[in-house]
């Protein structure tokens, strides 16, 4: 009934050359095993490939679909709590290495060229509530008027029974309880009464501890949202793990922010070779990472697009001996004429080397002042040269040269500054012309067409545009296996269209 160039006898042959030891030992010794794991793999692989996600329906395509009973051999349906179960608590821990025994796979039939990689992000809507944001801002603001209300109350009203209570630069939640302790002590000693309900008024100790309670009670939830913050800015109540970013997919269209992730992939001959989630909103902070993972394959030639250039990124690529191809971010906007008739960018100066300054509009040197030193969120060093011209007053071009910016600073008394990092300055020269030759140019057409092509194919041909697992854990355990069913449906392509071992795709002069 199934024919033999079927997708599904690939996958079940493919699947068949894999190492299970890892997710077996997943399982409990105690107790049976109902459906054989690596059937179960077979199956929830294969529902990606259809564009089926959902555990119900997976459950409902094995009952009636003659290609899913064929994967699962003879044996019978899993229920659909079974397949959940294998998904959330199964395969973590065992996810990354059967997805990097695929890609050993891959890469021994000779589908990979292990040379070039083409890295791209997207952001992904999580499966949280889109209006259960929590903001860092808006958090530590409320926690600063609380703690000062603190410091003003509880003194007082610890006096008012005889207790002493020292407020330090920080109220923490255990010195609220040690107050509370001292308080309900003191309420068993005096045989206080607490009363409820209308028309009773409460004692004064009564009212007293029932604000330290509410006290703690808020103390104890800033602390919480401050540690599931980190670096952060937001997170949403349902998902902490997920971000507030702004989507592609705006349903309000009014830039309204959704909890996602950024979905980072790595490309090798159309073949998805790495993937993670960060709840980073930058793909700078993503390259590192991704290229870490990608170690034990050896890539010497990672192309990404402008979204990933960063100084950070082009050192790490330099001391792992790679020849990175990332599209600087002004490429594309020093071309135009607004951009190279703007007399106040330095890239439209005159620099003399010897003196170590740059020649304004005027003529006006820009000399070398002091050097500003800090670090990236990763903790990279970046020293950035800071040029200042000390003869802006009375400048007839002043408007144009300096822009005015979020600077409070009355324009009349500002001078023209410009904040240069050499090393970024060398490495962005030098990958200007990397990318500007025949093989950058070769690469940069292949980024487009397979990076973005495959994320083209995830979210609009596969239909996947929403996580369904919740947790960093279990959405890497997801992505891992759309990865996984979109490798096995561009083998078959390949395999049916004659294109197996072709790496690049080379553009057609006209």
């Amino acid at each position: 009934m199934i024919p033999a160039d079927d997708s599904v006898r690939l996958l079940n042959a493919v699947f068949e050359r894999m190492d299970y030891g890892k997710l077996y030992a997943a399982y409990s010794r105690m107790g049976r095993i109902e459906t054989s794991p690596k059937n179960l793999f077979k199956v929830v692989v294969y529902g990606g490939m259809n564009g089926i996600f959902a555990s119900r329906k997976i459950e409902q395509a094995c009952r009636r679909d003659v290609n899913f009973m064929y994967l699962l051999g003879r044996a019978p349906a899993p229920d659909h709590a079974t397949i959940a179960r294998f998904r959330s608590e199964r395969l973590v821990g065992v996810i990354e290495d059967l997805f990097n025994q695929l890609v050993r796979l891959l890469s021994k039939a000779g589908e990979l060229s292990l040379e070039s990689v083409f890295v791209d992000g997207t952001k992904l809507e999580a499966n949280a509530n889109r209006y259960s944001f929590v903001w860092k801002k808006s958090t530590q603001k409320n926690e600063a008027k609380m703690q000062e209300k603190m410091r003003s109350d509880l003194p007082k009203l610890a006096a008012e029974f005889g207790l002493g209570f020292h407020a330090g630069e920080k109220i923490r939640a255990k010195d609220l309880k040690k107050l509370w302790k001292r308080l309900k002590a003191l309420q068993v000693k005096q045989g206080v009464v607490f009363v409820h309900g209308k028309g009773q008024r409460k004692p004064p100790l009564q009212r007293t501890i029932e604000r330290v309670e509410d006290y703690l009670k808020r103390q104890k939830q800033y602390d919480d949202y401050n540690h599931s913050f980190g670096e952060r800015n937001s997170f949403s109540k349902t998902d902490r793990d997920a971000t507030f970013m702004r989507m592609k997919e705006d349903h309000m269209k009014n830039g309204q922010l959704k909890p996602g992730y950024n979905v980072t992939i790595a490309v090798d001959s159309e073949y998805i070779v790495g993937a993670m989630v960060s709840p980073e909103r930058s793909d700078s902070q993503t390259f590192i990472p991704i290229m870490e993972k990608l170690k034990w394959l050896g890539y010497t030639k990672p192309t990404a697009d402008a979204g990933f250039e960063s100084e950070e990124n082009y050192t790490y690529c330099e001391k792992n001996g790679q020849i990175a191809f990332i599209k600087p971010a002004s490429h594309d906007k020093s071309k135009t004429k607004k951009y190279r008739t703007d007399i106040g960018k330095r890239e439209n100066m005159l620099y003399n080397a010897e003196s170590d300054s740059y020649i304004c509009h005027m003529g006006h040197r820009i000399q070398a002042s002091y050097e500003k030193k800090a670090k990236s969120k990763a903790g990279y060093p970046i020293v950035t040269t800071v040029y200042s011209c000390t003869e802006c007053i009375g400048c007839p071009h002043k408007e144009k040269c300096i822009k005015k910016g979020s600077s409070k600073i009355p324009l009349e008394e500002r001078s023209k500054n410009l904040h240069v990092s050499k090393t970024f300055l060398r490495q962005r020269e030098e990958m200007e012309a990397r990318i500007s030759g025949d093989e950058g140019i070769l690469l940069r057409i292949n980024r487009s067409i397979q990076v973005e092509g495959a994320f083209g194919v995830l979210k609009q041909d596969m239909g996947f545009r929403r996580f369904l697992m919740r947790g960093s854990v279990n959405v890497q355990t997801e992505l891992l296996l759309l990865c996984m069913a979109y490798d096995i449906n561009k083998l078959h392509s390949k395999i049916q269209s004659g294109r197996c071992g072709t790496y690049l795709h080379i553009p057609i002069a006209a």
